[in-house]
């Protein structure tokens, strides 16, 4: 499965300060019976967007109209529990290109990572920072550079760097997965195999 590549966004956010959101919040297990990647997105948060009625939860942020964008940004210790992989693919399918948290759990990040998503993983302070911007301005931008690995809030200013590994950018920047990222070293492996 190849990706949509990804090397710059500017984009508002959606800000979820909730900390330690496990991945059966993210995606709950009732809805992972597909086996195509399509679709979650309609059920990311479920249990938080909709009353049990199905009928939107009005106090959720993906149900306020102030806020939207392609950037959520999530408190402390975003995707723990199980391996799921569907969380990823729920959040990207709802929209999302980038995940923003001061902790992610590795199985998660993983995921997210290849699946196409960047998780930037950012101090408490400019995680806190981020929060304070968008409530005080839900139509405030920020800008999401991978090549720099920077994230920047347009309002205050302030700009920091992130860690990614440096194969996953390179497959993200591309639009590679793993088998395109093999195929586009096809000449030289053959070179390899001739010598």
């Amino acid at each position: 499965m190849s990706i949509e590549k990804f090397q710059k966004l500017v984009s508002t956010v959606v800000p979820l300060p909730i900390e330690n959101v496990d991945t059966d919040q993210i995606i709950p297990a009732r809805f992972l019976k597909a086996v195509e990647r399509k679709g979650f997105g309609d059920n990311l948060f479920r249990d938080w967007r909709y009353k049990k009625d199905g009928t939107p939860n009005p106090d959720f942020v993906m149900n306020n109209p102030r806020f939207s964008g392609q950037i959520l940004v999530a408190g402390k210790n975003f995707g723990s529990g199980s391996s799921r992989e569907h969380a990823a693919w729920a959040v990207y399918d709802a929209g999302f290109r980038v995940v923003v948290s001061s902790f992610f759990a590795d199985i998660f990040k993983s995921n997210v990572l290849n699946n196409g998503l960047l998780p930037v993983q950012v101090s408490d302070e400019f995680l806190a920072g981020i929060f304070e911007t968008t409530e005080s301005d839900p139509s405030a931008q920020f800008v999401v550079d991978l090549e720099s690995q920077t994230i920047l809030n347009i309002n205050t200013g302030i700009s920091v760097k992130f860690e990614i590994n440096s194969y996953k950018k390179e497959c993200l920047l591309n639009g590679y997965d793993d088998i395109d990222f093999l195929l586009s070293l096809k000449d030289e492996i053959v070179a390899f195999e001739e010598a």
